[in-house]
């Protein structure tokens, strides 16, 4: 069962990289493609029985280090389904939309800001049809159809991005369609009062939660990177009118240090400011990380609101939003942090994949940190003779109450090995021959490849202090 030392091998590309990733994530069963016996749904993904598990050691530590280790956030998860003026009062009817453009040839869409991101040319949302059209056919000899390479285009059109639903509409008419939601922060607007009434809280104090979110991506790419169904972490902090400053600041650090505790490297992450605000914004500022082939790309996004949100739903509502402090009545700021949680699964995925040679053999390993692998303990009979798994099995069933186990009998110990690395579980325990006599097990760590023997009646404290390191 010994395994020489090890020497890292380089990937040919990040190219390469990303889709050995992809591969990968359907061959483990981290993420499937939504509806893929039909062929496939653009922009709709599965997450699998390893994937699952991945996300949801995610969401626990976004969860504790916003909601459960301070005393100021209050955790909320909001019906997706809303009120349609809601969607008039965030102005996401008016103006969330992006200008889109469809080539003349094979009548394949294309998002236009984007393609000329490509080129160097900044196409924001502030800017009009008009302007984007200016820019877009000043550039379009640049500008090549992904599908057939032709440049030539319809002019750039605004396309909302809000799907429509006809929730409770048994008619035809749907004269006031609901939306599903664009974003998953207007829960946490809506609710805010009701927080302040039933929670009486202090000023400042945050709201937290992970909910779905849905845009009608006009090209769907990247992966799991952007996507017409997602999930969102989002946080929204309250504070006095013009004490934003210093409150943002830490917020900004905080968010920074958490990717930091998540296992992302520091090389691999930048900030990016918003150099056009919007006109309620007070500041804007992206945690970008650097994904294979993809490049740095907003991973999570850090919004100095001013009053806006909840100005625009008390006017639209007619429910007074104000908080009363002391007889003071005023509408608070709001600080925010929103982020989509296939993103950080990805980076996740990306930061822990990695290659090595072993024998002159590849092996691939992602190298999760403890607290997100999927599986942390796999229990491995050295063969399929009914003395070596009947034990093990037992082994299994007594740890699997505490921890997160895998039992595998399947192939050489080798290969077994080779499939836990893949799926980034740290500790692999093996019962052999010799444990019938020795009351031992080999535990094997999945990084170094080290091999310990293990007392059996000690292997649940071994397992613990090594899993919590």
């Amino acid at each position: 069962m010994a395994e020489k030392n090890k020497v890292f091998k380089e990937g040919k590309s990040s190219l390469d990289k990303m889709e050995k990733i992809i591969s990968l994530c359907k061959r483990r069963g981290f993420v499937f493609q939504g509806s893929e016996i039909y062929g496939g749904l653009a922009g709709a993904y599965d997450f699998g029985p390893m994937g699952v598990e991945l996300l949801n050691n995610i969401k626990d530590f976004w969860w504790k280090e916003t909601v459960h280790k301070k005393s100021d956030y209050y955790g909320l998860d909001s019906a997706m389904f809303k009120h349609p003026k809601v969607w008039e009062a965030s102005g996401h009817i008016a103006g969330f939309s992006d200008p889109m453009a469809e080539c003349k040839n094979c009548n394949t869409r294309i998002r236009v800001d984007k393609e000329l991101e490509k080129i160097g040319m900044t196409a924001d949302e502030k800017m009009s049809e008009e302007e984007i059209n200016k820019l877009f056919f000043k550039n379009l000899d640049k500008i090549k159809c992904p599908k057939c390479g032709k440049t030539d285009f319809t002019p750039a059109k605004n396309f909302n991005l809000l799907i429509k639903s006809n929730y409770g509409d048994f008619t035809d008419k749907n004269t006031e369609p609901v939306y599903l939601p664009g974003e998953a922060c207007q829960g946490i607007y809506l609710n805010y009062k009701n927080v302040v009434d039933s929670m009486h809280p202090k000023i400042p104090f945050g709201i937290a939660q992970i909910n779905k979110a849905f845009r009608n991506e006009i090209s769907p790419r990247n992966f799991l990177f952007r996507c017409r169904e997602f999930e969102q972490a989002d946080s929204q902090y309250f504070v006095r009118p013009n004490e934003n400053k210093e409150k943002y600041e830490e917020i900004k650090k905080e968010r920074w240090q958490w990717y930091l505790d998540l296992g992302l490297s520091e090389k691999n992450l930048r900030w990016k400011r918003h150099d056009n605000l919007v006109f309620y914004a007070k500041d804007a500022w992206d945690i970008e990380y650097n994904y294979p082939t993809y490049g740095f790309d907003e991973l999570e996004g850090i919004h100095d609101r001013s009053d806006y949100d909840l100005t625009q739903h008390s006017k639209f509502s007619g429910v007074d939003l104000f908080f009363n402090e002391d007889g003071n009545k005023f509408i608070p700021w709001i600080l925010e942090t929103s982020v989509g949680l296939g993103r950080i699964f990805l980076a996740v995925l990306s930061e822990a994949y990695t290659v090595e040679m072993v024998d002159g053999e590849e092996r691939t390993i992602l190298k999760f940190s403890k607290q997100l692998a999927p599986v942390k303990v796999a229990f491995l009979p050295l063969s399929k003779k009914e003395e070596l798994t009947r034990p093990t099995i037992n082994l299994f069933k007594q740890m699997k109450n505490k921890f997160i186990c895998q039992y595998d009998e399947t192939q050489s110990i080798g290969k077994r090995y080779r499939r836990q690395d893949e799926i980034g579980t740290p500790y692999c325990v093996t019962f052999d021959f010799e444990s019938l006599n020795d009351g031992a097990v080999t535990v094997r760590e999945r990084d170094t490849m080290r091999q310990d023997r293990v007392k059996i009646n000690n292997l649940e404290n071994y397992l613990s202090e090594k899993l919590i390191e």
